[in-house]
């Protein structure tokens, strides 16, 4: 029994479901916000998506601000920008528009822009965060245009150290919105690609929570849900952008996953981490390229949970099942199989792999691996990843 000892958090207010971004106004009196700051995406801020959205705020005469200097792997240079945007407009709050990268960097804005402390000294390292005044952190209400990252009911923030080429996670509990609204309309826009990248983010996200040690069976049973939602839809909506029934269950299952890995991550996520930080790959991408070799690499100490989750979601042959069903769907939705395969052009000298394993084993997601990774483990999980080979095969 003293093995059942465990902390246990939950998301915030959800306005789910198709059209609610009409409720925008209504979502931000209830979060006390007058005069928000809308951060988005370079690339969302000229499509019709976002125009139609800041039309509701012109439509209910909510004066507002755009900030969108944001790329797909938030650098601290993007956070200054938007602290200095959002200190100059006087705003009181922060509309986080877009997939994780503008999530991440508008919670990183509304928490940070009051702090008087550097952002790096609330990391997500022991009690770190208890450092920061909760009184200075602005309100945010978190609209996601992509189905992966879960970013939207979480309480950190993902930003790259420029100096260091490191990817931070800088955590407060006051940094979860006050507000989501899940509107899967919303997605229908995203290209097959982007699809495929946020839908195996969320995977990752379910897969390597429910993989985790620990005791959080709430965590488990919502992982291992949104798992069977994934499988399920994601290559429906990948086929059929406009399938808002797949599009629904994908936003779900993206929830799902950052409501599930506040128990842990692992070994996909701590050597996707260092790979983005230094090629700015896709986050969910990279996930996907290393999961089936994290999977192998975990096998004894995951096999018996594996075989029942397989079982849940209506896969036969137990681990070496799941395992297939896995590079079947990465298959189907044309992730590539290897590191070369995403980063055209690559070649990683010993030194460079040594820096990469480096990081890997000092990431905070790698201490909830189910197998200790050490910097040995972390060059054959790349080396792997580089040639394409999983674990027994010759």
């Amino acid at each position: 029994m003293t093995k059942l000892v465990s902390k246990w958090n939950y998301p915030t207010t959800v306005r789910f479901g198709a059209g609610r971004i009409k409720e925008l106004a209504d979502a931000l009196a209830e979060a006390g916000i007058k005069r928000p700051l809308f951060v988005t995406d370079p690339g969302l801020a000229k499509l019709p998506v976002a125009a139609s959205t800041l039309k509701i705020l012109d439509t209910a005469k909510v004066p507002y601000g755009v900030f969108s200097d944001v790329k797909p792997n938030p650098v601290e240079s993007n956070l200054a920008a938007g602290i200095s945007a959002f200190r100059k407009g006087k705003y009181d709050g922060v509309i986080a528009f877009g997939g994780g990268s503008a999530l991440d960097l508008g919670k990183l804005i509304a928490f940070q822009a009051g702090q008087t402390r550097p952002v790096w000294d609330f990391e997500d390292i022991g009690d770190w965060w208890t450092r920061a005044n909760p009184d200075a952190i602005a309100p945010i209400i978190a609209i996601p245009t992509t189905a992966g990252t879960g970013s939207e009911v979480g309480r950190a923030g993902v930003i790259t150290h420029e100096a260091s080429h490191t990817k931070k996670v800088i955590f407060h509990p006051k940094m979860l919105p006050a507000i989501v609204i899940a509107d899967p309309q919303l997605t229908t826009g995203m290209p097959p690609f982007i699809t495929a990248g946020t839908g195996m983010d969320a995977l990752a996200h379910c897969l390597e929570a429910y993989c985790a040690p620990g005791y959080h069976p709430m965590a488990d049973g919502i992982a291992v849900e949104g798992i069977r939602l994934v499988f399920e839809n994601l290559p429906r909506a990948f086929a059929n952008g406009k399938d808002l029934t797949a599009r629904a269950h994908m936003m779900s299952a993206a929830a799902m996953g950052a409501a599930a890995f506040q128990k842990g991550l692992g070994a996909i996520h701590s050597l996707s981490h260092p790979i983005g930080a230094l090629y700015d790959t896709h986050h969910g991408m990279t996930n996907a390229v290393f999961m089936p070799y994290v999977l192998s690499f975990n096998r004894e100490a995951i096999e018996d949970k594996i075989a029942r989750l397989s079982a849940y979601c209506g896969i036969k042959g137990g681990f070496d099942g799941f395992v297939r069903a896995v590079v079947k769907l990465r298959r189907d939705l044309k992730v590539p199989h290897t590191l070369p395969g995403l980063i055209k052009g690559l070649e990683m000298d010993k030194k460079r792999k040594s820096l990469i394993a480096d990081m890997a084993v000092v990431d905070p997601t790698a201490g909830g691996n189910p197998v200790k990774l050490t910097k040995k483990a972390a060059l054959m999980l790349l080396d792997s990843a580089i040639e394409g080979k999983l674990a027994g095969e010759s």
